[in-house]
């Protein structure tokens, strides 16, 4: 298990194609899937609908992936 936290910064270089903070968070729940257990908010998502409250939504895709 991966226990250094993996920046939001790092995520989003590695998966240029993603272009909305929808598709942002299928990446993040697809992340929590795997060994990543700490996910750190370094960056605010600049994607045209990233909502005021992108933190929460974020947190909560990476604490609940999808089944």
């Amino acid at each position: 298990m991966i226990e250094e936290p993996l920046d939001l910064s790092a995520i989003i270089i590695q998966n240029p194609a993603v272009n909305s903070f929808a598709a942002l968070k299928k990446i993040i729940a697809e992340y929590a899937t795997g060994e990543v257990v700490l996910l750190n908010f370094d960056v605010k998502p600049d994607y045209r609908d990233t909502p005021k409250d992108w933190q929460w939504q974020l947190e909560g895709a990476f604490m609940q992936p999808p089944s």
